[in-house]
């Protein structure tokens, strides 16, 4: 096993300075700390955390909280996962990742962490994970932006949702299309109420007015009717009620699966009958549905780095100074499921 004096000797400084890189202890140069990495990365060198809390004070650690239901991760969510500990490793954190029952959080939750801050992830309105983080003075960062009453001002990192509706909007209604039903995230979670604000928006822009049977919000995470979201949607607004359909905004891939069965038990066909647009997918599953989905790229990987950049900040890891809110740039996927009426 690789030892600190190793990673002196063939970075060429002294263990102290290996030390400062990996502690943040004292400001090291970027030629330096990038030589120190990179000889750590190829030596798998793995400094001891234990060690350097008793120095430092802090635990090294970050939190990441994840509320949960009966799912497995999406790409969307391994992806970020992958950018937030893959950024947290490169200043020398680890990364404590907490899955939570939603609207189950209980009052010693993350007040009694060993962790210098957390990354929260789907905020709520009112998210009691940020209320106990905010009374506990644990600095943290939400992606998603927080809609908490008690709370003036906090970071986040995000899309910039309602130019992605808007976006969404404009590239179906180019291409002729009114009816357009949308199956939005849970009516709780803030991207939910940005993404339905803009697609009302958008669409009274244009002249169109949106009927109630044409906005959906998923169920609970924990409900029985989550994993099936968007079927009995679509059986029931273009099977039962007969209502007139052009094009189907789908909130994940999860949901435009379900869409594309019911389509398919309608004896409809995509994109002849229905368009289909997805706001959140596996590219790689995008490209391997039949049609192929057109979709929007969010940038999970570069949403979760971002946000341990700015929770470095706020530790002092990062000097300098930071936007307290960062929006990263998304795009349209454009493939086979959406067509010209």
């Amino acid at each position: 096993m690789a030892k600190i004096d190793d990673v002196a000797r063939l970075a060429k400084v002294s263990k102290g300075t290996v030390s400062n890189v990996f502690s943040q202890k004292r400001p090291t140069s970027n030629e330096v700390r990038e030589r120190v990495m990179s000889v750590s990365r190829q030596l798998n060198y793995v400094p001891n955390h234990t060690a350097r809390s008793l120095v430092t004070k802090k635990t090294m650690a970050i939190g990441l909280t994840i509320p949960h239901g009966s799912f497995f991760f999406s790409a969307f969510h391994t992806q970020f996962i992958n950018g937030v500990i893959l950024e947290a490793s490169y200043y020398g954190y680890r990364v404590l990742l907490d899955i939570i029952p939603l609207q189950q959080v209980k009052t010693p939750f993350l007040t009694s962490y060993p962790i210098d801050g957390a990354v929260v992830m789907r905020p709520t309105t009112n998210d009691e994970r940020i209320n106990l983080m905010h009374m506990g003075q644990i600095p943290f960062v939400t992606v998603g932006h927080v809609m908490n009453e008690n709370i003036e001002h906090s970071s986040s990192v995000d899309n910039d949702n309602q130019q992605i509706m808007f976006s969404i909007c404009e590239y179906l209604m180019d291409r002729g299309h009114k009816d357009i039903m949308f199956l939005n995230a849970n009516e709780l979670m803030t991207v939910s109420i940005d993404r339905r604000d803009s697609f009302i928006k958008a669409m009274n822009e244009r002249g169109l007015d949106v009927a109630e049977h044409m906005i959906h919000h998923k169920p609970d995470l924990s409900s029985s009717e989550y994993l099936d979201y968007g079927y009995e949607e679509t059986m029931n607004i273009l099977g039962k009620q007969k209502k007139k359909v052009t094009a189907i905004i789908a909130d994940d891939d999860r949901t435009a699966f379900s869409v594309l069965n019911a389509i398919k038990d309608l004896n409809l066909s995509v994109p002849g009958d229905i368009s289909i647009f997805v706001i959140c997918g596996d590219h790689s599953m995008m490209v391997q549905s039949n049609p192929s989905l057109t979709s929007m790229d969010l940038q999970p990987s570069e949403l979760g780095a971002q946000s341990v950049r700015i929770l470095m900040h706020q530790l002092g890891v990062l000097p300098g100074d930071f936007a307290e809110n960062v929006i990263v740039e998304s795009k349209i996927i454009e493939r086979n499921s959406c067509s010209t009426i």
